[in-house]
């Protein structure tokens, strides 16, 4: 017979060898949006039905504001191993140039029409262009809500651009659309704009309303203009080699949380844009209404002046 501090013993053992023992996979996940943006709400969902689903044998580490580094910064580090998944999209063309179409000035005019591009033979081109040039997996995606443009004048035409000083992502295709419709286009890591708008270094970014409030840019920015200029998406990427070297249940438990994550920020998206404006205007930033039509005509030609005739091609599928 087990005496009892003997059997306490023993069970406190088995007890701390369960509790320490490491998981399988650890995933390092990083992504530039803070803990308000449904980015995040939508990767808590991905750890979430990642480590349930696989017993814990999956170890999710979530990482919003930069914590891991730069776009580019995450980007390369999973290429290099020392980093997982990211959320990311158009900086994608630097090495694989068909994503430039995810996110191309007025190609997209509805929810609908990108869906169905995303879903369709796009997408796929895409997806599949993003996988053999740049090693990363798209897993899932999100739709981003239309791009608008910030200032502090109002920019009703092209004409009032000129001289504007405008932070834009690393994107080839966001620099020359910018430079043929009068602004000063600066590539600018996003962690940088706020400071910068504060400073003046910058008079301007654009981004879609839920990045102006989750980074507070209504701290410094007086009107949003809807240019509406951009409707986009967004890939949820995990390093290819990392998801080969899981075992075959694990990978599947990945790919699965990946579809599930989606589903459950497409949820959110809407009532989350329905909400940022209101929210937005409560907060002291005025919206102003352009000429739609002039911001498109004079993009649509510097688009197709950008274009290489690889993502001509693609653009005119769209």
């Amino acid at each position: 017979m087990i005496k009892p501090m003997l059997k306490v013993a023993i069970m406190s053992s088995i007890l701390l060898t369960g509790l320490s023992q490491a998981a399988d996979v650890t995933l390092k996940f990083g992504y530039p949006a803070n803990e308000d943006n449904i980015w995040h709400k939508a990767a808590l969902k991905f750890k979430e039905v990642a480590e349930t689903k696989s017993n814990g044998r999956i170890d999710v580490k979530l990482y919003p504001n930069e914590q891991l580094g730069k776009e580019m910064d995450v980007i390369n580090s999973i290429q290099l191993g020392t980093a997982d998944m990211t959320i990311t999209g158009e900086s994608l063309q630097n090495w694989a140039p068909k994503a430039a179409l995810m996110a191309v000035p007025y190609a997209f005019t509805s929810s609908e029409q990108l869906t169905k591009a995303v879903n369709g033979d796009v997408g796929k081109e895409i997806s599949e262009q993003i996988s053999e040039r740049t090693g990363l997996k798209p897993i899932a995606w999100f739709e981003r809500g239309p791009r608008h443009l910030t200032s502090n004048r109002k920019i009703l035409s092209p004409s009032d651009l000129d001289g504007l000083k405008l932070r834009v992502p690393n994107v080839p295709l966001f620099v020359k659309t910018w430079q043929a419709l009068g602004a000063k286009p600066t590539p600018m890591a996003f962690s940088e704009v706020f400071t910068s708008l504060q400073q003046n270094t910058i008079d301007g970014q654009e981004n879609p309303l839920s990045l102006i409030n989750s980074a507070s840019f209504y701290e410094v920015q007086k009107y949003v203009n809807l240019t509406g200029h951009v409707r986009s998406w967004i890939y949820v990427v995990i390093g290819q080699d990392k998801l080969n070297s899981m075992p075959a249940d694990l990978r599947d438990i990945v790919l699965d949380a990946g579809q599930q994550m989606q589903s459950y920020e497409h949820s959110m998206f809407a009532a989350d844009e329905a909400q940022l404006r209101s929210t937005l205007e409560a907060r002291g930033m005025e919206f102003v209404q352009p000429d739609l039509d002039a911001f498109k005509a004079a993009a649509q030609k510097a688009v197709q002046e950008a274009l290489t005739p690889e993502q001509l091609a693609l653009y005119n599928k769209i």
